[in-house]
């Protein structure tokens, strides 16, 4: 997802305008890189499932120690921006976010499941900090009037570098991935051990390399000449100036749940669908690639917004259309079995695409002098891609963190459908209702 902090900030000066074509690139090049770094968990979880010898709950902790990252970095990461500026911050994310990836090669090398995901919350923390400055960067860097388009192209480029994530990292470290895990069922003791060890060394190479872009690219980021922006506080908003607290504001926490129960489904859909496709029967060298035909889904919904919104449809329109499609399309995965069924979870990616932009605006909508604080809660917010899929699990696997959901009688279909649903329902309530919760009336 592409996060996107609207708090009131103070353009570069006109003499720095020259740099705008040349500073967006730069950016450009960093939200490809958000969008490599966390839809390359798609193909993580097989690949750690396998490996560690995992069952489905414990690998979907893959996706809890990343997204929880963004819970506990949101409201640090602002502190830490009003100390650095948003340069210099950009460029200690990408420091942090290649420290994550060197503690893989420790991790591979002892097979260590948990030293893996102490390298996902590294990365999801360097991540965080990277997002909450670049962001509200690119909305300032050119005209004002065009600052929507500008965040749709990134958002593209996000979606494009994570569609493109899983198959790289699948071929590298998936590759003949049902053959290999056909040859470890049927090996001996030692045998198995020895090709558990080189299985899970494949990722030292792509993680070192992937470290060292991310350093050299924090280097060159921190030596650049980029313009600077400073934060400043919006009270320009007159209908809600008496209010005193961040709590009298009941649509924004609305919709800090909505933005919960959406990273949620974006999750689902992304990164749980190699796992559900392998339980449907598909070979471990088809679900690898699963990750990306939602990514791809999603980039096709970042141009349909781009050309519908506004001009044909307002955003809440939008949000409305995709929570209902949404629900749609899990009806239709839970009625259907096989490539028919992965089919509608990738086409969830198309469902999902238009939420975030539609869902964050809202939310944040006449906080006035609170809008930094009640951008830095929907980050959060961020933590339901840690949370659905472990409720999901726990339906029916009896070592996840909620084993206590666990029944008989739920399947991975039946379990799927069960979380979607309530989720999508949620976001079309925020779309029609919810949004508009304690704020007057014009």
């Amino acid at each position: 997802m592409a996060i996107l902090n609207t708090a009131t900030l103070e353009s570069p000066p006109v003499q720095q305008k020259q740099n705008y074509t040349f500073a967006i690139s730069i950016i450009g090049v960093l939200f490809f890189i958000f969008g490599f770094v966390t839809w390359t968990n798609g193909s993580l979880i097989p690949f750690l499932q396998l490996a560690c010898e995992l069952t489905v709950s414990q690998a979907l902790l893959v996706t809890f120690a990343f997204y929880m990252a963004y819970f506990f970095l949101a409201l640090p990461s602002s502190f830490i921006l009003e100390k650095t500026g948003f340069k210099n911050g950009m460029s200690l994310g990408l420091f942090v976010m290649a420290i994550g990836s060197l503690i893989f090669i420790p991790a591979a090398m002892n097979r260590t499941y948990s030293l893996f995901l102490i390298g996902l919350f590294v990365q999801g923390t360097g991540l965080a900090l990277l997002q909450t400055a670049s962001n509200p960067y690119i909305s300032v860097l050119g005209p004002i009037e065009s600052a929507a388009k500008r965040i749709s192209i990134m958002g593209i480029a996000n979606k494009a570098a994570g569609a493109i994530a899983p198959l790289i990292v699948g071929a590298l470290v998936l590759s003949g991935a049902q053959a290999l895990k056909d040859k470890i069922a049927a090996a001996d003791a030692t045998v198995k051990e020895q090709l558990l060890n080189d299985l899970a060394s494949k990722v030292i190479v792509p993680y070192a390399l992937l470290a060292a872009v991310l350093i050299v690219l924090a280097v060159i980021l921190r030596y650049l000449h980029l313009p600077e922006i400073e934060a400043a506080e919006d009270d320009s908003v007159a209908t809600e100036k008496e209010k005193t607290s961040i709590f009298q504001y009941p649509h924004l926490w609305l919709g800090v749940i909505c933005l919960f129960v959406y990273v949620g489904v974006e999750v689902m859909a992304g990164d749980v669908i190699g796992t559900y496709g392998k339980m449907l029967g598909f070979s471990l060298d088809d679900t690898k690639h699963f990750t990306s035909y939602t990514l791809i889904s999603m980039v096709v919904g970042y141009v349909v917004g781009i050309v519908c919104i506004p001009k044909y449809m307002k955003q809440e329109t939008a949000l409305i259309i995709s929570s209902i499609i949404g629900v749609i399309f899990t009806v239709g995965a839970y009625f259907t079995t096989g490539s028919t069924s992965v089919t509608f979870i990738a086409l969830l990616g198309l469902a999902n695409s238009l939420m975030w932009p539609a869902i964050f605006p809202m939310a944040i909508n006449k906080l006035g002098k609170y809008t930094k604080i009640g951008s830095a809660l929907l980050i959060m917010g961020i933590a339901g891609g840690a949370i659905l899929p472990q409720i999901y699990a726990g339906m029916f696997d009896t070592k996840s963190m909620f084993s206590f959901l666990y029944s008989s009688s739920i399947n991975f279909q039946l379990a799927f459908i069960i979380c979607m649903l309530p989720c999508y329902a949620y976001i079309l309530y925020y779309a029609i209702a919810g949004h508009k919760v304690g704020l007057a009336k014009k």
